[in-house]
Formats: structure tokens, sequence, C-alpha cells
């Protein structure tokens, strides 16, 4: 009876040691995969508190709709300094009797950059590797978002009149167009599109880093 009684409670214990180790390899797993599938919330935080590392899991669709927050993304202002000038003539009379001759100092900015709001699903792609995960991603063109004159530093230089005629109202307002045209042109000359391209790639490249990629390709 000694002995049988000891055998039941021997039989009794290993049963119960093979229990609890199921369990924990059972716990275990259902622990990973809770960790491989937490993404954010409460069940992130909770999962990235477990693992002691931060989990940054982004989809493709999560990184299109974080850019695309950023809208019109303006990454340069062009500023410039330019001397205009407009003239009306008669076709009969010489300028000093019935011309009208302005030379206005404008100072203007053009600003440029991307809308990464036209960001496509298909321009963004992301893969997975031994050393971390990598993302490409292809931006919007650039483009010129806006040019303006900044009246508080732009005036007329000389304004000549002929005899018979007086200043004509819309000359200006004319003049202001050409300017606003050939600030434009000039910044557009100087690269200014290239110069907003290369910029955006390096605000939205930190972005991706940011996010938790560990190879990031814009283009």
């Amino acid at each position: 009876m000694t002995s049988y009684g000891y055998d039941g409670r021997r039989h009794g214990g290993s049963g119960t040691f093979f229990g609890m180790v199921l369990a924990l390899l059972l716990g275990a797993a259902a622990l990973g995969f809770f960790i491989n599938r937490a993404r954010n919330g409460v069940a992130g935080r909770f999962a990235a508190m477990i693992s002691g590392r931060p989990l940054n899991i982004v989809s493709a669709p999560m990184v299109i709709e974080k850019i695309q927050r950023l809208d019109r993304l303006e990454t340069v202002v062009y500023s410039l300094d330019t001397v205009v000038e407009s003239h009306e003539s008669n076709p009969v009379l010489p300028d000093a009797l019935a011309g009208d001759k302005l030379l206005m100092i404008v100072h203007g900015q053009t600003i440029a950059g991307v809308d990464l709001s036209q960001l496509k699903p298909e321009s963004v792609q992301i893969s997975e590797s031994g050393d971390g995960r990598s993302i490409r991603l292809s931006l919007p063109p650039s483009q010129v978002f806006a040019t303006a004159i900044d009246d508080s530093k732009s005036r007329v230089y000389q304004r000549d009149t002929g005899l018979f005629v007086g200043a004509d109202p819309n000359l200006e307002t004319q003049t202001r167009i050409r300017a606003q045209q050939q600030l434009q042109q000039a910044a557009l000359s100087d690269g200014v599109l290239d110069a907003a391209t290369k910029n955006a790639r390096a605000t939205v490249a930190a972005m991706l880093q940011g996010l938790g990629f560990a190879h990031v390709d814009v283009q």
C-alpha cells in the first residue's frame, strides 16, 4: 500500500510537470504571435514593453496616408530683386509727346515644392530582409506653388510721360504682371525645381527613417 501510494503520487507529479511544460510552450507561442502581430495602440505599447524594443510595423497604405498628410510640401523659397521696364508708344507721335515709360524695382519670391497629396499607392514598395525593413518611394514631380511680389520692397524707380498724355494707371499693373512672370522664369532657370525635389527627398527620407525603416530609397 505504501509503495502503491508512492507510485501513485509519482505518476501524478510527472503528469503535472509535463502539463506545465506544455502550458509554457503554448504560452510562449501565443506571446510570440501577439508580439509579431501587434501594430499600434495599447497592444503595440504592451508588445513593445514585453519585447524591450519599439515595434514600428508600417504598411504601404499607412506610409501613403502619413505622407499625404504633408500635402503641399514647400521646400524652396527663391527670392530675387529685378528691374522691369514697361513702355507705351503712340504710332504717330514721338514718346516725348505721347509716350509713357515706367521703370520698377521689384522684389519677389517663388515658392516651390512637391504636392504629396498626389502620391500613388504604386509609388511605395516595402520589403523585408534579414538586415531590416526596406522601403522605396517615388515622389510626384516638383512644381512651382506660387510667385508673388513683395509690395513693401518694390517701388517705381522712374516714370516718364509725354507732354500730351497723362500717366496710364494700368501701366504699373501690367508691369507687376510682367515682373511676376520674369521672377518665375528666373527661378526656373536657376534650378528651383531640382532644389525642391532634392529637399523633398531629404525630408521624406528622414520621416521614413523615423517610422522604423532600416533602408530608405526616395526617388
